[in-house]
């Protein structure tokens, strides 16, 4: 008895002792880490880092657009090289409404124009290069597509940010380039003077820079001081190319970025970072305090942060400075980040864009969506359809909050994010009860991280079913925002449990919703004897709380119907029973539900390869055979050794009549990415003729199937793949699918 007297007393004093540590931290955006600082003391200091002004309104936006425009879209290539004549962006007529009016529909609060992407191309009257709109034949050389932009933003409500490229191939390959051009570090004026276009604002700067960071400050200050308040500068960490050691002087840019736009975050540097990848993924649990090796408010080098425990308990301990760095979920409405045509370039479904809505902003971070500009000068209709029901759902859902009328804490059902309830009981728990029954699926969860931090590790959410309390839905962290989703339950008491934290944890927001389920999105499978399979796409849901299978969940009382002439698949098309025999077929698909209809799968199928075999092949690892390249299963892939020649030969079984190959890239094996190389025929296997070279862009960033069309018909029965180029340099050949298309 005395025994357990003591214990419980020493477990007293120990909590009061941590609960008086952290009550004398106080909340600061970066806090350091001294070496005597027990591991305690490191997640007390984590608890009270939080964001700045800036950063809180930078995450309330939640759902951003990007916009990639440029030579590219005309030129249909991911990077450009630089070299491009201006003339290439041959825009006739700009629809900036028609973008605002659609990013706005989606429910997007701001967007971020790419005004100068790696080739160096500028989108607004820039007083400092002849690189750019001006030398186009656009409104006859005086058009401005940011000044467009910035008025249609202002006309929708939105937000205005810019993604200024600090990588410049103009810059590097013009004879008379700045960047890299090994210019003596002086005093320069910011901005410099021009004759005849004097600037209406006029802040000075004096900085110590180099020609190509006088060239970049000049251009950051026309941006900051032209255009309207911005909101956020973009900076990307690629680099196609470098010259002449370059160096950048991030403090000066820092600097001359907080003076003329104070409300602005900075992208890519200690405001805001990258998620790690272009695809939409989400860590499972995203925390926004990140360690660092140095104080990130006077770093200039800011590396990608890509590890899956970033954050993490045992991450903090590391960290000489813990920051709060909130990250954004970027990715593509299309595949790839510029436009390049409407048969080709596929585009996500309203389904897959919904799902990272969720994981992205329900999961601690801020959505950032890519919608490309076509060639007119709009967004393509698909593009705005996909936003439009994007947004529609988002209302559906969320803009009606199902405990608005319920009893419990006031502060977390006022939907005020700076009233909270603090849990600083042992026992952390929230009961909510409503009048009558109500039928929920989604909860929206949110911590006062403006005034507390990121607190909460664990938590579940219990529902009073069947006259006790079962779990409904569970997850790490919360932060931000969380968003639980589950399949639904009908209750009227609810309760929030908290079952671990890193100090007592700050509730400001618990709403509850219902979404109301569509008919799923669909996959097409198609095996080695070319049966195909039509069923649910199975979404990578980021966490599972309920243990249940989504797609199957969404999918009972769906019928499927599909089409193999291309046409759209409708009710009156062929319903879809089992596998059924498919042959170098264009498929779509689409599932119904209650007179719901879901959106179309299409999937281009080539070539049967029940009878190919493999000829010949340069090298293979042990448990990545050659075979593995064509045997209709994505989830396998060849892997060469290294080696100088890395190729691959077919026997296709007899000869066809080819018009395009597919090259799919091993999702896991980004170091063996076929950048570039060259194809092959023969009519005996053993003589080859080369028909022509291939060349793929962004592989590592977005490692998804390739086309290549042939310029003409090529009829062969053995095909050859040699590889030239691998992506990053790097020495090994990986392939999961080798497709052939025959007309």
């Amino acid at each position: 008895m005395k025994r357990r007297i003591i214990n419980i007393l020493i477990g007293l004093l120990f909590y009061l002792n941590a609960s008086a540590q952290s009550n004398m931290i106080k909340p600061q955006n970066t806090i350091p880490v001294f070496e005597n600082d027990t591991k305690a003391t490191i997640i007390a200091k984590a608890a009270h880092v939080v964001p700045t002004k800036n950063q809180f309104a930078a995450l309330k936006n939640e759902f951003i657009a990007f916009i990639h425009f440029g030579p590219n879209t005309f030129t249909q290539m991911e990077w450009g090289n630089g070299k491009e004549d201006p003339k290439i962006f041959d825009l006739k007529e700009l629809h900036t409404d028609q973008w605002c009016q659609a990013i706005k529909a989606a429910g997007m609060k701001m967007v971020i124009m790419t005004v100068k992407h790696h080739d160096g191309f500028v989108l607004w009257q820039s007083r400092y290069t002849n690189h750019g709109i001006m030398s186009t034949d656009f409104e006859n050389g005086k058009g401005d597509i940011l000044k467009k932009l910035s008025a249609s933003c202002k006309k929708y409500g939105l937000k205005l940010g810019v993604y200024l490229s600090p990588a410049d191939l103009f810059q590097i390959e013009s004879p008379t380039g700045l960047y890299g051009n090994l210019s003596k570090i002086t005093k320069r004026s910011i901005p410099r003077q021009i004759s005849g276009k004097p600037f209406t604002n006029k802040t000075r700067f004096e900085f110590e820079v180099d020609d190509y960071n006088e060239y970049f400050l000049n251009q950051l200050f026309e941006l900051l001081t032209e255009y309207g308040q911005i909101d956020e500068v973009w900076f990307d960490g690629a680099h196609p190319k470098t010259k002449g050691g370059q160096k950048y002087n991030y403090a000066a840019w820092k600097q001359l970025i907080h003076t003329l736009a104070p409300k602005a975050v900075i992208f890519g540097r200690e405001d805001i970072r990258w998620c790690g990848n272009e695809a939409g993924a989400t860590r499972s649990t995203e925390w926004n305090i990140i360690p660092y090796p140095e104080n990130p408010n006077t770093a200039t080098n800011f590396p990608d942060l890509t590890q899956e425990s970033l954050g993490s308990r045992d991450d903090l301990y590391k960290g000489k400075y813990l920051h709060y760095q909130q990250a954004e979920t970027n990715t593509s409405i299309r595949e790839g980040w510029f436009y390049r045509d409407d048969e080709k370039q596929k585009v996500r479904s309203s389904d897959d864009v919904f799902d990272i809505y969720e994981r992205a902003v329900g999961g601690n971070s801020t959505f950032l969506l890519n919608i490309p500009p076509n060639r007119a000068g709009k967004f393509s209709s698909e593009d705005v359809k996909v936003l439009t029901e994007v947004g529609k759902r988002i209302r559906e859902t969320y803009d009606k909050n199902l405990f608005a009328n319920a009893k419990g804490n006031k502060q977390v059902l006022d939907n005020n994010s700076n009233t909270y309830v603090l849990l600083n009981k042992a026992e952390k728990r929230i009961e909510i009860t409503t009048r009558n029954p109500i039928t929920i699926n989604r909860i929206v969860l949110q911590e006062a991280i403006a005034s507390h931090g990121e607190r909460v590790e664990e938590h579940v959410l219990e529902a009073w079913l069947s006259n006790k309390w079962q779990k409904v839905a569970s997850a790490t962290n919360i932060g931000y925002k969380r968003i639980l989703r589950f399949p639904e339950v009908r209750a009227s008491k609810f309760r929030l449990k908290v079952l671990s934290s890193r100090a007592s944890p700050a509730i400001a927001t618990i709403k509850a919703h219902y979404y109301r389920e569509k008919p799923p999105q669909l996959q097409l499978d198609r095996d080695i004897n070319g049966l195909l399979t039509i069923s649910p796409k199975i979404h990578v849901f980021g966490w599972k709380p309920h243990g249940q299978n989504a797609a199957e969940n969404l999918s009972r009382g769906t019928e499927i119907y599909y089409t193999t002439d291309g046409t759209e698949p409708s009710i009156s098309s062929k319903k879809y029973t089992g596998p059924v025999l498919i042959n170098n077929n264009k498929i779509k698909a689409i599932a119904i539900s209650h007179q719901d209809k879901g959106s179309v799968a299409s999937e281009t199928f080539g070539l049967i390869k029940k009878n190919w075999k493999l000829l010949n092949v340069s090298s293979e690892a042990n448990t990545n055979n050659a075979s593995m390249a064509f045997d209709a299963n994505k989830e396998t892939y060849w892997l060469s050794l290294i080696e100088d020649k890395k190729q691959i030969a077919i026997d296709l079984g007899m000869e066809k009549h080819l018009n395009a190959f597919v090259y799919t890239p091993p999702k896991e094996k980004i170091d063996g990415m076929m950048e570039r190389g060259i194809i092959q025929v023969s009519n005996d296997g053993k003589n080859w003729e080369t028909i022509e070279n291939f060349e793929f862009g962004n592989l590592i960033n977005d490692p998804t199937p390739r086309l290549h069309y042939f310029k003409k018909q090529v009829s062969a029965r053995y095909i050859q793949i040699k590889a030239a180029t691998i992506a990053g340099n790097k020495k090994t050949l990986a392939i999961a699918e080798l497709d052939f298309w025959e007309k």
